[in-house]
């Protein structure tokens, strides 16, 4: 199954709101426990803007991928976006959904950097006093793909333990309930 439209909708939403960050929010905390918001937006870069073609051309990451400092440079947030761009073509090719990407299956992959995307681009949002939006579409995607990975995802701490949510909840805030984020967080 092939959701790459729903991987541009979130890279187009992800290059929004990074455009819109201030050197000035980048000590702020996320709705990430362990990260402050220049550690979320590092990773975001790291693994959703260079990660995300990697893995579709099947290239290793760089060693020094998870320690840079991306939002050094000023020009950081424009770079990301024309990374993403990057990404989004590389995983537009239908060769990059077959077989695996470092020892899962292709879709698999690209199901786990979707929700690094989508879920790391609405804490950066949240970070930042930003509204999330995504098609309802991409919002489905999202929450589909939690509900499948969410106890292999808590099992190896990279989600938390659900948060309540009423009933009647839209996809994306049940999605980012389901991952263990208040979706109501507020800094």
């Amino acid at each position: 199954m092939n959701f790459h439209a729903e991987i541009a909708d979130s890279a187009r939403e992800a290059a929004r709101v990074t455009a819109a960050v201030g050197a000035d929010s980048l000590t702020g905390p996320t709705p990430c426990p362990d990260f402050d918001t220049r550690a979320l937006a590092n990773h975001l870069v790291a693994y959703t803007g260079i990660g995300m073609e990697l893995r579709a051309r099947r290239e290793p990451h760089p060693d020094d991928l998870a320690t840079r400092d991306f939002t050094a440079d000023p020009q950081w947030a424009r770079q990301y976006a024309e990374q993403l761009d990057r990404s989004v073509a590389a995983w537009a090719d239908p060769a990059a959904w077959e077989g695996e990407v470092a020892s899962m299956p292709a879709e698999g992959m690209a199901a786990m950097l979707f929700m690094e995307l989508s879920l790391h681009g609405w804490d950066l949002a949240k970070a930042t006093g930003q509204d999330y939006r995504v098609a309802d579409a991409t919002a489905a995607r999202l929450l589909a793909l939690v509900r499948e990975y969410a106890q292999m995802y808590r099992d190896y701490k990279g989600f938390g333990e659900p948060v309540e949510v009423p009933a009647g909840t839209g996809d994306l805030e049940t999605a980012v309930a389901l991952s263990g984020r208040d979706p109501y967080w507020a800094g």
